[in-house]
């Protein structure tokens, strides 16, 4: 079970970190990611972790976003900053029990519930 915490309403500019707490298994055992999904819109990745520690991201998020996780506290997180309106969604947590780094949706095994990000004025 992945549940989520740590979403809200931030100005542009600003920065949020959101959390994802496993539970049943741990993280040194799965890959993770987060994902993104504006109204409207399909589901997207933002980042990506293998199970040896190797981030990945995608290019809108480059150099803003961090993902990381705790293997201790089985936490991962995604660290966000220099938000942008464009980054306004439902961000999920997702891990898969693939070794690689994963950025397709239909490769995740979990998700967790979803959380509401929204960069506004």
């Amino acid at each position: 079970q992945l549940v989520e915490s740590g979403g809200g309403l931030v100005q542009p500019g600003g920065s949020l970190t959101l959390s994802c707490a496993a539970s049943g298994f741990t993280l040194d055992t799965v890959s993770i990611a987060w994902f993104r999904q504006a109204p409207g819109k399909d589901r997207e990745a933002v980042s990506c972790m293998s199970r040896s520690g190797n981030p990945n991201y995608v290019d809108s998020v480059k150099g803003r976003f961090t993902i990381s996780r705790d293997i201790a506290k089985n936490t991962m997180t995604l660290r966000m900053d220099s938000l942008k309106p464009e980054d306004t969604g439902v961000y999920y947590c997702a891990t898969s029990t693939s070794w690689l780094c994963f950025l397709r949706p239909g490769t995740a095994n979990d998700w967790g519930q979803g959380t509401q990000v929204t960069v506004s004025s």
